[in-house]
């Protein structure tokens, strides 16, 4: 099964994973998590400043967790495109281009747990953005993505709530 948790960030996301993989009913199940400050020691541009070729690399790496046969992973091709979508330097035709292309993966998750920014405080991990308008706009982006490929999208979840809650949300939604 190939589970991907959605949202802008600072949402939890990554908590969520590494706590699940810690659960005995996900022990079979590979996990990834970002690798921000990886890549962007490696000079790839980040959130605002992101460019066509580093969002070609996230989507590589979407695309390598899609080859496992149980992963859950704190990133999804939606979010690859709502970066995308967001970034100043891609221009528009890039930008649909590179959209038109990811969107062909998203039918590949088994299911996907959209993570609500709700109540949720931005953290300052160091590397990601701060910004709360810019956060919203990331929101707002993966929202919209949502709703145009509904088709595409095998099984979608909202979750919301404490971690704990949101592993119950989704022990449930998989029947667990």
């Amino acid at each position: 099964m190939k589970i991907g948790l959605c949202g802008t960030m600072s949402v939890g996301k990554t908590t969520l994973v590494n706590a699940l993989k810690e659960l005995p009913e996900f022990k079979d199940y590979i996990t990834r998590t970002e690798r921000s400050k990886e890549l962007m020691a490696m000079g790839i541009p980040l959130n605002t400043d992101s460019t066509l070729k580093g969002q070609c690399v996230f989507l590589a790496e979407r695309a390598g967790e899609l080859m496992e046969e149980n992963i859950i992973t704190d990133r999804t091709v939606i979010d690859v495109m709502a970066f995308a979508l967001a970034s100043k330097s891609i221009n528009y035709l890039d930008k649909e281009d590179f959209v038109n292309n990811a969107k062909n993966l998203i039918s590949e998750y088994d299911h996907i747990f959209y993570v609500s920014p709700d109540g949720v405080e931005i953290e300052d991990n160091g590397v990601r953005e701060t910004d709360a308008e810019y956060r919203k706009q990331i929101d707002f982006t993966i929202n919209n993505i949502v709703n145009r490929y509904p088709h595409r999208i095998k099984n979608l979840h909202k979750i919301s709530g404490s971690t704990e809650g949101r592993i119950e949300q989704i022990k449930r939604a998989i029947s667990l």
